[in-house]
């Protein structure tokens, strides 16, 4: 399998984040808890909105419906979902495959509280079939995310 950008942008790291991929897909919160055996709630759901023009990705546990409200309001204006391009632009990668950090640009990152309810969680690595484990607090680290409640 090829490689993602995302790997390649952690080779050049010493984070110690370990990819692995699900020829059955990681598409949906659902899809990748099933490949990975784990609950849904451990699949982080990385978001792109546009909240005053501006890209920010939320972070959201996968049990979770994100509250667009609660988003808006620690992001400073209305949201609403980023289209492809948008997606592609401010994260450097498609919908479906966008990891939590090492985005092409420095857009804001909003993490769900509920996510440390977990020992670890699992986001997505740059492709569609590719996930990554990680300690919620370590995911926090990473992404210089806020935490806040989201759902």
């Amino acid at each position: 399998m090829a490689v993602s950008r995302f790997e390649e942008w952690l080779a050049g790291t010493d984070l110690g984040v370990t990819v692995r991929k699900f020829p059955e897909g990681t598409r949906t919160a659902a899809d990748a808890a099933r490949a990975v055996g784990c609950d849904v709630g451990q699949i982080v759901k990385s978001l792109v909105f546009v909240a005053g023009g501006r890209p920010v990705v939320a972070l959201v546990s996968g049990a979770n419906r994100l509250d667009e409200g609660r988003l808006g309001a620690v992001a400073g204006a209305p949201v609403a979902k980023a289209d492809a391009t948008m997606a592609r632009e401010a994260t450097g990668y498609a919908i479906g495959g966008v990891p939590p950090f090492g985005h092409a640009t420095g857009v804001p990152v909003f993490m769900d509280r509920d996510l440390f309810g977990y020992h670890s969680v699992w986001a997505a690595a740059g492709r569609p079939d590719s996930v990554f484990e990680i300690q919620p607090e370590r995911l926090r680290e990473l992404s210089n995310a806020t935490v806040v409640d989201l759902k």
